[in-house]
């Protein structure tokens, strides 16, 4: 009996046993993947034209605001009086209801690309802009880099061009800790007139250009980085030695980058609170890797995300064509851990915030069906990923129809739940109405 007793219980003990190497060696993406999400709304916005969310941010009221451009002068758009590219803001209230919409531009080309709510309770826009009429008072040719500080109620409190003739555009603002602003953007060197060549070499494309502004926007100072080739910036961050982190991409292997690791790589310059170059590194493999957003982490470390066709040197594993691309870096540029999400199509990731609980929420677009992602409903859809601290996967969702939809800013809110922003063509399955060519895309999900 004695006996029998034992071996029941070291029966027991064996089976327990079993169930917890089953249970622990479960990866940790297979085990978050447990959570779940589900669309609580989506909205096309827009007129006939192109219509195009560029980005989105919480607001200080518990709202958000989206930045973007409209070419449409008819449908949602009431304030416009042609069909040329202007920015386009809107901002809601924290139960989604639109509080107010404004266009912003000239008579030529005007599209914005980022906006950030400043320490006043106004906004401040950045983007391209032809224009040198209306809202915009000053062009020097093709793009220039447009800066427009709106008050709380989006009335243009002052605005501001940088450029030179040729292609020059901001992607990229953050409001400093003496709260002025650093703007970062391409700068077309070839048609800069000598500007950011101060080395001296032949130049095929572009440069990171980052201007200084005061608050009231007069310019501080003004720095270029780059090589040969081309260089182009999507993202900046503010370090805690009032330094800045410049993240973009790069496929160039002289003056300014020492390491290129093979055509475009990730690419993160260093400089200081007066723009001086710290350090610079190139972060991919031997095919093209792009890097699209940064944002810091609880542990004072910064993530960076982007897309990788690579399947050497710094990206341990791609799923197929193009991966969404995860990094983690030191605050000397150290690569601490990398991450590929996606499956055997062309999946990207275009923007990164950090959630309450310390992970992250990307946005993207994904064509696959299979690896990390389970549906696609036609094209590119609309994809928003969460991943914990750990770069773990806790859940994905994609939205869209049977056209090219594409998600490029998400934000989450007080309540953890989401919103996603990009631009829609399509009109079936997740987008039930299309007004024209392209329209803004917004969705919430719970």
């Amino acid at each position: 009996m004695f006996i029998r007793v034992q071996f029941n219980q070291m029966k027991k003990i064996i089976q327990f046993f079993l169930l917890s190497i089953v249970f622990f060696s479960c990866s940790e993406d297979e085990a978050v993947q447990q959570s779940s999400s589900s669309i609580e709304w989506v909205k096309t916005v827009g007129g006939s034209k192109n219509d195009q969310a560029n980005s989105v941010i919480n607001t200080q009221d518990g709202g958000y605001a989206i930045l973007g451009f409209t070419q449409s002068n008819d449908g949602d758009i009431t304030d416009k009086p042609n069909e040329s590219f202007d920015y386009w803001v809107m901002k809601f209230s924290s139960n989604d209801a639109l509080e107010w919409q404004k266009t912003y531009g000239g008579s030529l080309d005007d599209r914005g690309n980022q906006i950030i709510q400043t320490q006043d309770g106004g906004f401040l826009v950045v983007g391209e802009s032809k224009s040198s009429d209306e809202d915009a008072t000053l062009n020097a040719g093709s793009h220039d880099f447009w800066i427009v500080k709106l008050n709380s109620s989006g009335v243009i409190v002052w605005e501001k061009s940088f450029g030179y003739v040729g292609q020059d555009k901001a992607n990229a603002v953050i409001q400093t800790s003496d709260n002025g602003y650093l703007i970062t953007g391409v700068l077309d060197v070839t048609a800069s007139g000598g500007a950011g060549n101060s080395k001296a070499v032949f130049h095929a494309g572009g440069d990171y250009w980052a201007i200084k502004l005061s608050e009231n926007g007069t310019t501080q100072w003004t720095k270029y980085f780059g090589g040969g080739l081309s260089e182009i910036p999507y993202d900046l961050i503010e370090t805690p030695d009032n330094g800045f982190l410049l993240v973009g991409t790069s496929d160039s292997a002289d003056v300014d980058i020492a390491n290129n690791i093979g055509t475009y790589d990730f690419w993160v310059v260093k400089i200081d609170a007066l723009g001086a170059l710290v350090w610079e590194k190139s972060y991919g493999g031997s095919e093209i890797d792009e890097a699209f957003s940064i944002t810091n982490t609880a542990d004072g470390n910064y993530v960076i995300v982007g897309n990788t066709r690579s399947t050497d040197n710094d990206v341990s594993l791609n799923n197929g064509d193009a991966d969404l691309w995860l990094i983690k870096i030191a605050p000397n540029g150290t690569l601490i851990w990398e991450k590929t999400i996606g499956g055997l199509s062309f999946d990207v990731g275009r923007s990164i915030v950090k959630t309450q609980d310390d992970g992250f929420l990307i946005a993207g677009s994904s064509r696959s069906v299979n690896g990390s992602l389970t549906t696609n409903n036609g094209q590119n859809d609309a994809w928003v990923v969460k991943v914990n601290a750990n770069s773990g996967l806790e859940w994905q969702k994609t939205i869209g129809g049977s056209q090219v939809d594409f998600g490029l800013g998400a934000i989450e809110l007080n309540d953890k739940k989401v919103i996603l922003v990009g631009h829609s063509s399509s009109s079936d399955f997740d987008i039930s109405d299309n007004k024209g060519f392209t329209d803004l895309l917004i969705a919430k999900i719970k």
